[in-house]
């Protein structure tokens, strides 16, 4: 699924460059009465592992409000827009 969708390029490694481990995720969601509803699956990276100044030098997570969300949904059905 993670190659069908295109969510990544393989890419040569920087010799200067270590490589971030990663790990798969799996999670069981159940229904009310305790009855199967799907499996999930994700792959993490192992973050603890990188170093700052040599990995990364800045982080960021832009994260909208949910009012912000609300706003611009409005917004687009005034305004006849399609969402996507």
């Amino acid at each position: 699924m993670i190659s069908k969708n295109d969510t990544w390029k393989l890419v040569e490694k920087p010799t200067n460059k270590k490589v971030i481990g990663v790990k798969w995720v799996y999670r069981v969601k159940l229904n009310s009465d305790g009855s199967i509803n799907k499996h999930k699956a994700r792959l993490v990276v192992n973050g603890y592992s990188q170093e700052f100044g040599v990995d990364f030098t800045e982080t960021f997570a832009p994260v909208a409000r949910f009012d912000t969300i609300r706003l611009l949904i409005a917004l687009a059905a005034h305004k006849s827009w399609e969402i996507y």
